[in-house]
């Protein structure tokens, strides 16, 4: 359960990405949170399907150099997360509405967790499907929502765990950006901190049959 919870985390920030919030009803979130959510709706596009770069700086308590990994992503809603790692080493993570899995450079996959075998990537699952669909009432069940303005088309977004589990091990997810998401901070509980810088970003309004098969 540790393990899918850390890679929820990261499909946070991978998600995130791709997420426009909607306004709030004053039941989910304070008036001033809610004006910020209104905030990120009208800056952030709205995508079915998009892809990208990224790099990846994580850094582990207690030591010095960082871990940077580089590489690319596909984000479509609906169907999940597909997260190519290049650099050091080639690595994909797939995430769908049931599994996690990993696909290997020469086609086969590996399962990570499936949602019938683990009850925790049920729950995985629904929390990365509610930030694909922007469904703010189901993100306030589990996180308190606080977002503002930056300047004048920017925006952060700090999304701070409700839900004791995921509390054990994330302490915040920070995003920041105008148009697009441009950067996520991830804070776990244990020290570790996670960022993520997006680039070249491409917007389109459904997946190429190719790109649908990276989900299979």
């Amino acid at each position: 359960m540790i393990g899918i919870v850390r890679a929820a985390a990261l499909a946070v920030g991978v998600l995130a990405a791709s997420a426009s919030f909607a306004a709030s009803p004053a039941s989910a979130a304070s008036a001033p949170a809610a004006d910020g959510v209104r905030l990120l709706h009208e800056r952030l596009k709205i995508a079915p399907v998009l892809k990208g770069e990224f790099e990846q700086v994580k850094t582990l308590k207690g030591f010095r150099n960082a871990l940077v990994s580089k590489g690319e992503f596909l984000v479509a809603r609906g169907q999940g997360v597909w997260w190519h790692t290049r650099q050091p080493f080639e690595t994909t993570l797939v995430v769908t509405r049931t599994r996690l899995f990993t696909r290997n450079p020469d086609g086969s996959t590996g399962d990570l967790a499936d949602a019938q075998a683990e009850p925790g990537v049920r729950q995985v699952n629904e929390l990365i499907f509610s930030l694909l669909a922007a469904d703010l009432d189901a993100l306030a069940d589990k996180f308190s929502v606080a977002a503002q303005p930056a300047g004048a088309a920017g925006w952060t977004l700090v999304l701070t765990p409700r839900d004791a589990n995921l509390a054990r091990f994330l302490v915040r997810a920070t995003l920041a950006g105008d148009r697009d998401v441009q950067s996520v901070r991830i804070e776990e509980a244990r020290g570790d901190t996670t960022l993520i810088r997006f680039a070249h970003q491409q917007p389109a309004a459904a997946l190429a049959p190719d790109q649908a098969a990276r989900f299979q």
